[in-house]
């Protein structure tokens, strides 16, 4: 058995003719220049990530603003169709009740005349209940002022007791839908009598005179 000698340092082993130089390790070359590098190389891993996430970003935002174009031509294009639909529905039920005036032209002349009597009046009264619940209104009276939007005057003719044309008679009485007329009133009008206005003139101012005691005397 051999005995280590206390304090002696085992060396490497060095070739015969080496230098001492030899036997120390040597830093390996492109170890060192990876390790001067990589700062480098990670500014530019960096930037390519930014890069990109300005591309995401810059996608993101355009497919956004499609999204919320799409969804204000969808609402738009629900408004429109649903104001078509309250459109075609409204010019339906206007030409039905168009159809019925007829119909309700014959119950009111039979109210007039008495006639409108049992089984007759009943389903006369059914039939104007529903047309008002689909909105159909009657208009037109005797006394009102004419108004050619909504007046159709079939007959003309003076009168000394009104100031300004007036409906004297309702020949057909008008109807509407809302807002919508479906049928003008057909009525008589009368306007003043030419002069009218001054002769009352003239016969107020001498009513005037005459309570006052006259005309002042010199």
């Amino acid at each position: 058995m051999t005995e280590e000698t206390p304090g002696f340092e085992e060396k490497p082993d060095v070739p015969s003719g080496a230098t001492p130089e030899d036997a120390e390790p040597k830093a390996d070359p492109s170890s060192a220049s990876a390790a001067g590098e990589a700062p480098a190389g990670d500014a530019n891993q960096t930037a390519g990530l930014v890069a990109q996430l300005d591309q995401v970003r810059t996608a993101l935002g355009e497919r956004t603003a499609d999204l919320q174009r799409l969804q204000a031509e969808y609402q738009n294009y629900r408004r429109r169709v649903e104001r078509d639909r309250i459109a075609v529905k409204e010019i339906a039920i206007a030409n039905l009740l168009t159809e019925l005036l007829p119909v309700l032209d014959d119950i009111g002349r039979a109210r007039e005349h008495g006639e409108f009597v049992g089984g007759f009046k009943s389903v006369g009264e059914s039939l104007e209940t529903v047309a008002a619940k689909m909105g159909l209104q009657q208009f037109g009276k005797e006394g009102e002022p004419f108004d050619p939007t909504i007046h159709e005057a079939l007959m003309h003719s003076y009168a000394p007791d009104v100031t300004e044309t007036t409906c004297v008679a309702i020949l057909q009485p008008g109807y509407r839908i809302g807002e919508r007329t479906i049928r003008p009133a057909r009525v008589a009008v009368a306007e003043p009598q030419p002069g009218a206005q001054a002769a009352k003139a003239d016969e107020a101012e001498a009513a005037d005179d005459k309570e006052s005691g006259g005309p002042d005397e010199g």
